[in-house]
């Protein structure tokens, strides 16, 4: 286990980010017209230590909206029906500053996108094995942020190579995987007096995440698929659900897609896009027939996919990381912790 901690004074990070740049791309959360989003960084000056975390999560790194697969010709005879697969990822990246949340989403992804030798997506495993994740402790959670409730936290390491705490004029700096070791071995050992520091300003940020009344999955371990299917409140919730996706595109582990050839003469590609189980079309078959044809099937697949499906399929880890996103972003204020609240005190009382 890697334990020795760092320190790196924010006056000295031009040299360290000219570490991380050296053939690299360097990515880190900017402001933009009002919003915060993954940038670009040319400069340790562009580094913007104060921003909270990116409203999109940064799973379009690993999994893009619209990723090319292969491209293809269709002419006849010599020359056609050729399949030609794209390169893969040219550069090593860094993503620097990601947040702890995200960080674990992508390790719970890991396990869906490469599970053995038969389900092992190139695509993925390429840009995750070229992308150093750099991340910074929360210490402002958002108002919407449960990752204490369901196995994360905001100086969680599951995920991470290196874990940042801004102690003001300076970074403890903490290696967790030997990738992240062999980025930071030449930085000088930090102080107790640092370490003491960085402990109370992790345990006053768990601190300040809130927990939400009655919000437990665990209420849910152990139940099987019928204990939940036919609980009352799918009957009332999917009334207040657009079914516009938002959350799932929004959340860091959603991971639904559709493939796609796009063809033009005798030329195309095949083209793998995000999708969404809110989207009626994402399960319809050819012979229209659709097992989720009403809205209130597309909404219990959502919360039962994350605290159902997957943790019976993933070892009881749940397909939710705390991040608040989709209840931040809701045009209609659908809450999941509240939903799971509900979804706990269905399943107890049809027990009795």
């Amino acid at each position: 286990m890697i334990t020795a901690y760092k320190i790196l004074g924010k006056n000295a990070f031009e040299g360290f980010f000219g570490s991380l740049a050296q053939g690299r791309e360097v990515y880190a959360p900017a402001q933009k017209s009002g919003k915060i989003v993954w940038a670009p960084m040319h400069s340790a000056a562009d580094v913007d230590w104060r921003l909270d975390n990116t409203d999109m999560s940064p799973k379009e790194f690993f999994f893009p909206q619209s990723e090319c697969l292969m491209r293809f010709k269709n002419a006849e005879g010599e020359g056609g029906r050729v399949m030609v697969p794209v390169a893969p990822l040219a550069t090593q990246r860094v993503l620097l500053n990601i947040r702890p949340c995200d960080a674990k989403a992508f390790r719970l992804l890991d396990r869906i996108f490469v599970q053995d030798d038969m389900t092992n997506d190139p695509y993925w495993r390429d840009k995750r094995e070229k992308t150093i994740l750099i991340g910074q402790g929360c210490v402002n959670p958002c108002p919407e942020c449960f990752c204490t409730s369901v196995g994360c936290g905001p100086f969680h390491e599951d995920g991470l190579d290196i874990l940042l705490t801004d102690l003001g004029d300076r970074l403890l700096v903490k290696p967790i995987s030997g990738k992240g070791l062999a980025m930071v071995k030449d930085l000088p050992e930090a102080a107790p007096g640092d370490i003491d520091l960085a402990g109370k300003i992790m345990a006053a940020s768990e601190a300040a995440v809130k927990t939400y009344p009655g919000f437990e999955p665990k209420k849910l371990a152990g139940r099987t698929v019928l204990d939940i299917y036919d609980l009352p409140l799918w009957s009332s919730l999917y009334e207040t659900c657009l079914n516009c996706g938002t959350c799932t595109f929004v959340c860091p582990t959603c991971h639904c897609f559709d493939i796609q050839d796009e063809v033009r003469g005798e030329a195309g590609r095949r083209v793998r896009n995000w999708d969404s189980c809110m989207q009626k079309l994402f399960t319809e078959h050819a012979s229209g027939h659709n097992p989720r044809g009403e809205k209130r099937d597309r909404v219990r697949q959502r919360f039962m996919h994350k605290f159902t499906y997957i943790p019976m399929r993933r070892d009881g880890e749940l397909g939710c990381v705390g991040c608040g996103r989709c209840v931040r972003f809701c045009p209609t204020n659908i809450d999941v912790r509240e939903v799971v609240r509900r979804m706990g005190e269905d399943v107890e009382a049809k027990s009795k």
